[in-house]
This record gives C-alpha cells, sequence and structure tokens, in this order.
C-alpha cells in the first residue's frame, strides 16, 4: 500500500519565476466625469465616479443590438418608416420604404453608429412602437444587472431620464461581447451598404491600437465624449468605459490609458515548473529516493497581488520498481475556491528492484540495526 503525504504550501505570484509587483500600482487619474475597469476575474481595477446617473449615448446601442438580436431573425427584412428616416444626429441616411435586413441594421447602428437604423430596428421588433422595444431594453437591464441604467430610447440621444453609469456601461459590453453576432460586428472597422455607401467606424482605437477587442463610442452634449470597450493582451482581457471627457482625442487616449493599466495588472506565470523538484519518497529495501516533477509546464495568467495556494499530493514510499515517468503524485495551484492548474508528479527517473541477494543484504543489515536498539 502506498502511503500519501498531503504538503500544503503558501506561495505568491512573486515567488514564481515571472514575478509581479507586490504593492498594486495606483490607477490613473484620467480627464473624465467618470470611468470604470473590471478584469475578466471580476477584480475591480480602478474606478471613478463610477455608479453616478450620466448620460451615455450611443454606448446605448449595445443594448438595442442586443435586444435585435434576441428578439428578431438576421434575415428579416425591415422597412424603415418617414419616423427612423427622420432621426436627426449620426445616420447613415435611410429613407422612407427602404428595405434592409435585420443584419445589415445592426450593423449601420454599431459600426458608423446611425440613430436612423436604431430607430427602424426598434419600431421592426416593437410592432410600431419604440416605447414597446425600449421596456424590452429595460427588461434586459435589469436582467443582466443593470441596476444604475433607465432607457428612454433606443440610440441614446440626450433625453430627461435617459441614464446610466460607467459601471452599467462596462457590464454592458462584456454582455454585449459575449454575443458572437455582436463581436463580429464590433471588430469591423468599416460598413458597406447596398447602393455603394461606405460608412467607417466612430471607433478611433479599432485598427490603431492592437489590443482593443472592440467597443461602443458616444457623443452628445450631456455625455460628452465617451466609450465602453474591451482590450486584450497575453492571455488577459478588461473591461473600461470613459465617460463625459472634452474632446474625441481625449477620449481615445484616457480610454487607452485606462485599459493598458488594466492588462498590465495581469502576467504569465509558470504556475506549475516541469524543471522544478516538488518533493521526494522513500523507495523500498533502502534504495535511491525518487525526486517527484511535474509532467509539464503550465503557464496561466494571473493578477498582480494575487496569492496561490500549492497543494503537493506526495507519497511517503513507494513500491520498486519505480519506472521514469511514472506517476506517483499530483500538484494543484489554488486561487481560492478556484482550481487554476494542475499536474501530474512523475519520477524523474527509474529506480530498479534489488534483487534477492540484495534484499536478503538489506533485511540483514535492518536485523542488526534493530537487535542493536533493543540492546542499547
Amino acid at each position: 500500500m502506498r502511503s500519501i503525504l498531503l504538503g500544503v504550501v503558501a506561495l505568491a505570484v512573486l515567488a514564481m519565476p515571472v514575478q509581479a509587483s507586490t504593492e498594486p500600482a495606483e490607477p490613473p487619474t484620467l480627464p473624465a466625469e467618470a470611468w470604470y475597469l473590471v478584469g475578466e476575474d471580476g477584480a475591480v481595477l480602478a474606478q471613478e465616479s463610477s455608479r453616478r446617473s450620466r448620460a451615455i449615448a450611443s454606448i446605448t446601442k449595445l443594448m438595442t443590438a442586443i435586444v435585435a438580436a434576441e428578439e428578431a431573425r438576421p434575415s428579416e427584412l425591415v422597412q424603415v418608416s418617414s419616423q427612423a428616416a427622420s432621426v436627426g444626429g449620426s445616420t447613415v441616411y435611410l429613407r422612407a420604404g427602404d428595405e434592409l435586413s435585420v443584419r445589415e441594421l445592426v450593423r449601420a447602428l454599431l459600426i458608423p453608429s446611425a440613430n436612423d437604423a436604431a430607430t427602424a430596428l426598434a419600431l421592426h421588433v416593437g410592432n410600431g412602437s419604440t416605447a414597446r422595444f425600449v421596456s424590452l431594453m429595460n427588461a434586459k437591464a435589469r436582467e443582466i444587472g443593470l441596476v444604475d441604467t433607465t432607457f428612454v430610447n433606443p440610440h441614446g440621444l440626450d433625453e430627461a431620464g435617459h441614464v446610466s453609469s460607467a459601471r452599467d456601461a462596462t457590464l454592458l459590453v462584456r454582455y454585449a461581447l459575449e454575443v458572437p453576432s455582436i463581436r463580429a460586428v464590433l471588430e469591423q472597422s468599416s460598413l458597406s451598404l447596398s447602393g455603394g455607401q461606405e460608412f467607417r467606424t466612430t471607433d478611433d482605437l479599432l485598427g490603431s491600437w492592437p489590443p482593443l477587442l472592440g467597443g461602443k463610442t458616444g457623443h452628445t452634449q450631456n455625455a460628452g465624449w465617451s466609450e465602453a470597450a474591451a482590450a486584450s493582451r497575453s492571455g488577459a482581457t478588461v473591461y473600461g468605459t470613459v465617460l463625459g471627457v472634452d474632446t474625441r482625442e481625449g477620449r481615445n487616449d484616457a480610454l487607452r490609458t485606462l485599459l493598458e493599466f488594466g492588462l498590465d495588472r495581469y502576467q504569465r506565470v509558470a504556475v506549475i515548473d516541469a524543471s522544478r523538484v516538488y518533493g521526494d519518497a522513500d523507495t523500498e529495501y533502502g534504495q535511491t529516493r525518487v525526486e517527484l516533477v511535474a509532467s509539464s509546464t503550465l503557464v496561466r495568467t494571473v493578477r498582480e497581488g494575487v496569492q496561490l495556494l500549492e497543494r503537493t499530493y506526495v507519497p511517503t514510499m513507494v513500491a520498486l520498481p519505480v519506472r521514469e515517468g511514472e506517476r506517483l503524485g499530483r500538484v494543484e495551484v489554488w486561487e481560492g475556491d478556484r482550481l487554476v492548474a494542475s499536474s501530474n508528479l512523475i519520477a524523474a527517473e527509474s529506480v530498479a528492484e534489488p534483487g534477492n541477494l540484495g534484499k536478503a543484504a538489506w533485511l540483514a543489515e535492518r536485523t542488526a540495526e534493530n537487535m542493536w536498539e533493543l540492546v542499547t
């Protein structure tokens, strides 16, 4: 019977081959009225006035796209009404009587941020009523935890009572990016509509800053220049929002600074190292002790300052013969109650079983030792 010894060793990211700072860096100060930054692991990395009610302008259209994706088929044809065609602000110049698919209208409302496309979708899904569509938006907001948000229209133009927060906008863009059809649109930098019309994205960072996954911009007098977006680098993904910046360039710089700060909080760390000896075990008949190593090196993305707990399961004694690579134990790395990585522990080398003469010699030696202990 092989007995197993459980060893528990507390370790921090700093003690690993790839080290992180012991003290979390100070969050940036941004030229925005509010901001919020969260990691994929749920850690809030930076925030300022993140729950304050504010206009979010066309960031609203993320919810419009979500509801349209849930309530309508992409191939459904939508006839543009005069009400949709007359909406001002950013548009793709739809005319009453035009027919476009739901898919085309979603692309139009997310890429060039078209208010007329948003209204056309709302009237279609709402059976001729934008109020009915907006009620679906607010119901979805409650469902996904947007507690600071109330929608009044489907496009985000300034209107009394149409408010959200930096925190909610960040949750919204994260949810939207988890919808494959919406994420695919947010990754596109241009839109071509029938008739040869070309429209560029309003997201200036898309294409110019490689870590950006996608996002949604917004700008009105009440909202200022704003954006909610996500970025990814080296296995880490962060989600952030800046609201109420004075200029378009300032918004771009503020959002990039915020997301870069978030990405820098994560590092790729070898949490299990195949070159390290995790323990050793006695063998029968006094033969060489067996060193146990991990079967492979495992690298994970770890947030700075996070403490990990390493648990090693190592046998106190193993039967012979032992073959190199034989599975003898296990190592696990935990963050709280979440398993980060695990690997089998294997014998670093083979140990042969002694022959009968060797066994007899060992038994005689042990007998002599025991007799001596009794005498003394």
